[in-house]
Parts: structure tokens; C-alpha cells; sequence
């Protein structure tokens, strides 16, 4: 079985290419709007992505400016749906902006992710401690963000929030882990083929 990914280990993200970057621009915000809260076009039986969307963003974007874009999107989408009334306002409290700090932990995970990366199997483990450090800092700011200052829980404490992390992050951590790994593979399926055309071109 032939290994997808080239043998020498070149670095190779965030993309270059101007259709690759338009083309994964395009497909993580549609990931986004079809898994994120319970609006008009989301898809009810998939987790919500944004976690992943947004390391991605960071590991695939180059533009800096992708970052704000994607958390403007991100409002949008909550707002809307509690404007359709599919969403209550629970969520919506003074720490919903936590999630600017959760989501650029997320995005400078991926960046930093970007920078060590290279096209080989061995690269695989580096993933898997990024998103695991990642997962961990997110979770503290926007978990704990949420639990201790939007007055939800008038009687939060830290033995509380402690209490609650095996309930809610291993099922963050999945999710997150499952959406990563899964563009990863297509990442490395694509980055194949076009060095394979490249070979035929070349040969």
C-alpha cells in the first residue's frame, strides 16, 4: 500500500495556492453554517464544527484577516438563530465574547500547528499534541468563561467547574479530534494527487 503522503518531509501549510484557498475558505464556512447552532441551513444530526473550523483556519489560511471574518460568521449565525427564535438567549450572555479568546486559542493552535508541519506520517503525533493542548486552553476560556461570568450560575465555583469538565470535554475533545483528523485525511488524499500530477507533468 503506497503512502499518500511523499516521503521527503517538506513544509507545506498554511496553502499557497489561490484556488486551494479560496476552495477550503469556502468549505469550512459551509462546514460551519450547516453544523453551528439550529438555524435555517444547519444539519441537526452533526456535532457542531466550529472548534475544528477554526484551527483549521488557522493551520490552512494563510490571510490573518480570515480569523476575524470566520468569528464575524460565527456571530452571524448565533444571532440569526435567535432571531428566527431557534435559539434561546441563554448563551447570549456578556461572556459570549470569552469566545473571541477560545476561538483565537483555536486559531493560533492551528497556526503554530502550520509551522511544524510537515507531509509525512511521522508529522501525525505533532497533530495529535496541538489539538490536545489546544483543546485544553479553549476549553478553560470558553467553558470556564461562560461558567463563571455570565451570571448563569449565581453559586459557580471552582470545585463546580471542575466537576463539570468529564461531563462536557471529552465529547468537545472528540468532536473536535474527529473534524481535524477527517480534513486532514482529505488534505492529504488532495496533496497526493497534485504531487502525482506533477510527477506525470515533470516525467
Amino acid at each position: 500500500m503506497s503512502n499518500p503522503l511523499p516521503v521527503v518531509s517538506t513544509a507545506a501549510l498554511p496553502l499557497e495556492s489561490r484556488q486551494a484557498l479560496i476552495a477550503t475558505a469556502a468549505s469550512l464556512a459551509l462546514l460551519m453554517i450547516c453544523t453551528r447552532g439550529q438555524h435555517f441551513a444547519s444539519v441537526d444530526a452533526l456535532p457542531s464544527a466550529s472548534w475544528a473550523v477554526f484551527f483549521l483556519v488557522g493551520a490552512l489560511l494563510r490571510p490573518v484577516w480570515a480569523f476575524p471574518a470566520f468569528f464575524v460568521l460565527s456571530s452571524a449565525l448565533d444571532l440569526g438563530s435567535l432571531a428566527l427564535g431557534r435559539i434561546t438567549d441563554w448563551c447570549l450572555s456578556p461572556a459570549y465574547w470569552a469566545l473571541a479568546l477560545a476561538y483565537g486559542a483555536l486559531w493560533f493552535g492551528g497556526r503554530l500547528y502550520a509551522h511544524i508541519h510537515r507531509d509525512h506520517w511521522g508529522t501525525v503525533p505533532r497533530l495529535v499534541l496541538v489539538v490536545l493542548a489546544t483543546s485544553v486552553v479553549t476549553y478553560l476560556i470558553s467553558k470556564g468563561g461562560f461558567y463563571f461570568l455570565s451570571g448563569r450560575y449565581p453559586d459557580a465555583s471552582l470545585a463546580g467547574f471542575i466537576d463539570r469538565i468529564p461531563q462536557y470535554y471529552p465529547r468537545a475533545l472528540g468532536t473536535l479530534a474527529g473534524y481535524v483528523g477527517l480534513a486532514f485525511g482529505v488534505y492529504a488524499v488532495a496533496r497526493s494527487l497534485v504531487l502525482r500530477q506533477r510527477s506525470g507533468a515533470t516525467a
